[in-house]
């Protein structure tokens, strides 16, 4: 069985925020886990559920540094659990040969790492709607999070992925995408949609200017946390698809 380790709650000006773990028993994981839960969290019901993001850290950035992310669906009423996937006995994610095949395993372990956490959470907290997720993560954070979107679709409404190189977007009508870049690195091939399929299923790419893969965290410059804020924010609450 999963369980759920006590949490620590501290308030903060727009959310409560609970360091927490998850504990994953069959593969024998404990998960750390923080949960940002929105200030109008006591609207949120089992007849009116709130919306969910799954927030998925970069390698080797810790899973609590993407605040200036998370507040952007607080604002909006989110409930955000950001994860973090990598333990300290976990193999190192492979630098050498086909990267596709050689970090698959980091991305299926991802993956069901989030089914797990998904799993515990959606029975603990019934008021939050777990079967329409949010899926966002940065660099390998958003490879796994692009790799649960294709290998489980049925419960991920929209994928939010910041500068991820490796994983194929969906292509599908089911699955609201948005991808922001940076400017410094370029995706692999047939990883972003295409022009005609960004039409076709209305997915949403954008590349922020002189911007930097390893800048897109807490540690990054303000300028640049402030566009992907912005970015997110019209996007989630307009469909708004800009700069």
């Amino acid at each position: 069985m999963y369980r759920v380790l006590a949490a620590c709650f501290i308030l903060i000006s727009i959310s409560v925020v609970a360091d927490d773990s998850v504990v994953d028993s069959e593969r024998n994981r404990i998960i750390p886990i923080q949960l940002s839960f929105p200030s109008g969290r006591n609207s949120c019901s089992i007849t009116s559920k709130c919306s969910v993001t799954f927030l998925s850290a970069g390698y080797g950035v810790p899973h609590t540094k993407y605040q200036f992310l998370g507040e952007s669906f607080t604002k909006l009423g989110y409930l955000v659990v950001a994860i973090g996937h990598e333990l300290a006995d976990d193999p190192p994610l492979s630098v050498s040969g086909n990267l596709f095949e050689t970090r698959s395993e980091n991305w299926q372990r991802g993956s069901h790492t989030l089914r797990v956490v998904r799993s515990e959470l959606r029975d603990k907290y019934p008021e939050f709607d777990f079967e329409n997720l949010v899926l966002a993560g940065h660099s390998n954070g958003g490879d796994i999070s692009a790799w649960l979107a294709l290998e489980s679709p049925a419960f991920v409404d929209k994928l939010i992925t910041l500068d991820h190189r490796r994983v194929p977007i969906p292509r599908s009508d089911s699955i609201a995408v948005l991808s922001v870049r940076a400017s410094d690195f370029e995706a692999d091939d047939g990883v972003l949609p295409t022009k005609l399929e960004q039409a076709l299923y209305e997915s949403c790419i954008l590349k922020i200017p002189n911007s930097r893969h390893n800048d897109i965290s807490d540690l990054g410059p303000e300028s640049l946390k402030s566009n992907i804020q912005h970015i997110v924010h019209r996007w989630l609450a307009k469909a708004s698809c800009q700069l």
